[in-house]
């Protein structure tokens, strides 16, 4: 492996306070990772839009965000996106940068992926990770800007746990690191078959999108109705839908996102059309998501699961698995090979499952011959496939694809079958094998 030299003097790295449940960044807004009673929402650069719009907004994240648009129910905005295509305002994420050049032997450390043979303007999904244990902090999409330049995205609400992590690493690490988090900026997701093609008819700069692919990141400008361009925005291909399509950042910290995000959002709806683009809200993104068999920390993630009992064991590196080095490898590396096989394995498992009867939710006993075996973490009933779904833990040995069991929903059991995930096919734009 690749080695880094770190520089001796303390790293520069965002300074904050925590206190009574709030974080204040330097030069930043004052946030929180969930507004607590009577505490104020924070609002996207998109909220007076979706109010415009006709959206119904829920807290989030300590947000003010859509559930939904009143011009399509729920159903109806899920079926839209993976028919045509629909704009997610995905704001409350937390977006970083890491740069200097010891970030790579900083992610390293932290994440159980490699970062320094990753080619630029490109990325992937991993996790942080807790010291000792290999728990999950969060799950995060890092893709590599520049040579010793990475751009990250984090849960919005794990912004406090996140920071104080992210803080107290960079310290015990003591390398040449610059962090800044960039507050007040805007991120929509783009997601859908048509994706591509309304994206085309808006950039204003020339992209090949045949040739670029999931996971591939690139700095472009956009069209607006005014004939004007937006500022540099960060556009990657990617999403948490299974569907094609796209994230783009504007930074908050460089230009005026609030203004940005507005005027690309409403070009990008001008230039789609009502038939090929709609906005839409959390609902139709959960229920996407959970088809897709992506995760929501907090729920099928947290800090107690390792990526092994979490199906993530593909995050970790080939080279990462003979040097280790990463945060918890003393324990994740040794769950990678059986019991049987001379390893720890592990006892549990996440998989998805397919319910009978009453849709399964977040914390339904999962039982085989009246014994306790696993628990769900998720569940909704699938829009496109027309039954409940579910994603949740079971014990080792139980997980197989075809396992029959009984779910226990409202105080009655329903008959549960473990089912291969994603439960409807990806269609990421990749490049050919």
């Amino acid at each position: 492996m690749k080695s880094f030299t770190r520089l001796a003097q303390a790293t520069p790295r965002v300074k904050t306070s925590l206190s009574a449940g709030r974080l204040t960044a330097a030069g930043s807004i004052r946030c929180a990772s969930n507004a607590s009673s009577g505490e104020e929402l924070k609002k996207t650069p998109l909220y007076d839009f979706h109010v415009a719009n006709g959206a119904k907004m829920v807290p989030f994240a300590g947000y003010s965000m859509p559930v939904q648009y009143s011009s399509l129910s729920l159903a109806d905005s899920h079926h839209f996106t993976r028919n045509h295509a629909s704009i997610f305002d995905v704001s409350h994420m937390v977006q970083h940068i890491f740069k200097g050049p010891d970030a790579v032997a900083f992610l390293e450390k932290v994440t159980p992926s490699a970062w320094g043979n990753v080619a630029p303007m490109s990325g992937k999904l991993t996790t942080f990770l807790w010291p000792g244990t290999g728990g999950i902090v969060d799950d995060t999409i890092v893709t590599r800007i520049g040579e010793d330049e990475f751009y990250v995205v984090t849960n919005g609400a794990c912004l406090e746990k996140d920071t104080k992590y992210i803080d107290e690493q960079l310290g015990k690490f003591g390398g040449n690191v610059q962090w800044t988090r960039l507050d007040g900026s805007g991120l929509i997701a783009l997601q859908g078959p048509q994706a591509a093609e309304i994206l085309s008819e808006v950039l204003a700069t020339d992209v090949n999108l045949k040739e670029f692919y999931f996971g591939n990141t690139v700095k472009a400008e956009l069209k607006l109705a005014d004939g004007s361009k937006t500022h540099p925005v960060l556009i990657s291909r990617g999403g948490y839908t299974g569907e094609d399509g796209f994230e783009i950042s504007f930074n908050g910290k460089l230009y005026p996102a609030l203004e940005s995000t507005v005027k690309a959002v409403e070009s990008l709806m001008k230039t789609g059309g009502p038939e090929r683009l709609q906005m839409a809200g959390l609902g139709a993104r959960d229920s996407l998501r959970l088809e897709a068999g992506m995760c929501l920390y907090g729920h099928d993630l947290d800090d107690t699961t390792t990526p092994v009992e979490a199906g993530l064991s593909w995050i970790i590196s080939p080279e990462r698995r003979k040097a280790g080095g990463f945060h918890g490898a003393e324990v994740i590396l040794p769950q990678l090979t059986p019991k049987s096989k001379g390893g720890s394995g592990v006892n549990r498992r996440r998989v998805g499952f397919v319910v009978q009867g009453a849709p399964a939710r977040e914390g339904a006993e999962i039982q085989k011959d009246g014994e306790t075996i696993g628990t769900i973490t998720s569940g909704v009933p699938s829009p496109t496939l027309g039954k409940n779904i579910a994603m949740g833990y079971i014990k080792d040995g139980q997980h197989k694809s075809g396992t029959e069991v009984d779910i226990v929903v409202r105080g009655r059991k329903r008959a549960g079958v473990v089912t291969k995930m994603p439960f409807t096919p990806a269609k990421y734009w990749k490049a050919p094998a």
